[in-house]
Formats: structure tokens, C-alpha cells, sequence
């Protein structure tokens, strides 16, 4: 293996990573600065307030995503397994 072909494999790896997690990441900062949001206007300053919505919508994007997700990572798995069989000759 060359070392362009590592950097390419990792530079794969790492956009597909991004990729992937880019959605859950972004929906519990939104919801992270609308309960913060809310604490701060009713001054309530419970920890738990804002871990238990964030812990609620992140179980069911995880439910709405899952085929997505799934179907991404067996199509990179399929890319990086057929990428390997051509590495050898």
C-alpha cells in the first residue's frame, strides 16, 4: 500500500464519520440551546433539564435515521471491502 492510498482510505474514513454523525450532533445542539434558552428565562437551573431532552430526542432520531445509517455504513463497508481486493495486486 502507498501512502497516498492510506491518506486517501483515512481521508475517507474520516469524511464518512462526519457524515454519519453530523445530524445527531447538530439536532442535540439545537435542542441543547433551546433548553438552555428556557433555563435561562425561567431561571430554573436543574442539570436534568437538559440531559433528559436531549436523551429523548436523540432515541428517536436514532429510530427515524437507523436505515439511513445502516444503509451508508454497509455501502462504505462494501466500498472499503472491494477496495481491499484490488490492493492486493
Amino acid at each position: 500500500m502507498t501512502p497516498d492510498a492510506a491518506i486517501d482510505i483515512f481521508k475517507n474514513l474520516v469524511m464518512f464519520s462526519l457524515t454519519i454523525i453530523a445530524p445527531f450532533l447538530g439536532v442535540i445542539l439545537v435542542v441543547g440551546l433551546i433548553m438552555s434558552l428556557l433555563q435561562s428565562v425561567t431561571s430554573i437551573q436543574e442539570q436534568t433539564l437538559t440531559f433528559v431532552p436531549k436523551l429523548v430526542v436523540l432515541a428517536l432520531l436514532l429510530v427515524f435515521l437507523a436505515p439511513w445509517v445502516l444503509r451508508n455504513m454497509s455501502e462504505f463497508a462494501v466500498q472499503c471491502i472491494t477496495r481491499m481486493g484490488t490492493m492486493g495486486s
